[in-house]
């Protein structure tokens, strides 16, 4: 039995993340601070170049190891199904458009600065419901999973913390784009009339 690298986009972003950490606690403390972590709109300036580049890195910033893993645990847990799904290639791409999204609104519309992969394990989260969405078919645990989770945030803005819901909440949003895309992407590709294997001719979109 050998060791397998099976999900390339989920596995070099956790081991991108802790090493951007181990670096931060134990070689060159300050710099997730200064690199891993996006700006808020007090500090943003539109001709800041860097300020772009770490609306993308700031989610492999995290405050300490208790805040690494427990994001690390959901992502290490859904990011494989999703790489078998949707393949690595488009899962790192839904990545990094996550980053991009949760930096710039955080940047033009809230102050505080944002650092943490929370946003990317809400849109996994959020994602892995369409898995097993078939053509014509919405399934009941999906509509929970989306419900309970933005409830659970929307609520939790009210409560002071050091813990941004609206990034969860638009993780959760990308998360929902995506599903949605792809699901509408599957049902498209497959030609109508296509039979199931001793279906009958009942459309499938896989």
């Amino acid at each position: 039995m050998k060791l397998k690298y099976n999900a390339p986009a989920t596995l070099t972003f956790a081991l991108a993340a802790a090493i951007v950490l181990l670096i931060d606690q134990y070689i060159m403390p300050g710099i997730i601070e200064a690199l891993f972590t996006a700006e808020g709109s007090l500090t943003f300036r539109i001709d800041d170049i860097p300020a772009y580049v770490r609306m993308f890195t700031h989610i492999f910033g995290h405050a300490g190891w208790e805040h690494l893993l427990s994001n690390l645990t959901l992502i290490l847990l859904l990011g494989p199904i999703l790489e078998e799904k949707f393949k690595s290639k488009p899962v790192a791409w839904m990545i990094v458009i996550t980053a991009l999204v949760n930096g710039l609104v955080n940047a033009f519309f809230f102050e505080s600065a944002l650092m943490g992969s929370s946003g990317i394990a809400f849109m996994m989260i959020l994602l892995v419901s369409f898995a097993n969405i078939k053509a014509g078919e919405f399934p009941l645990s999906a509509i929970l999973v989306v419900g309970l989770y933005l409830v659970k945030e929307i609520l939790a803005i009210f409560r002071y913390d050091d813990v941004s819901q609206i990034s969860h909440i638009i993780g959760a949003a990308c998360g929902a784009v995506f599903g949605f895309a792809r699901t509408v992407g599957a049902r498209k590709s497959v030609p109508q009339g296509v039979p199931t294997p001793g279906g009958g001719g009942q459309t499938i979109a896989n």
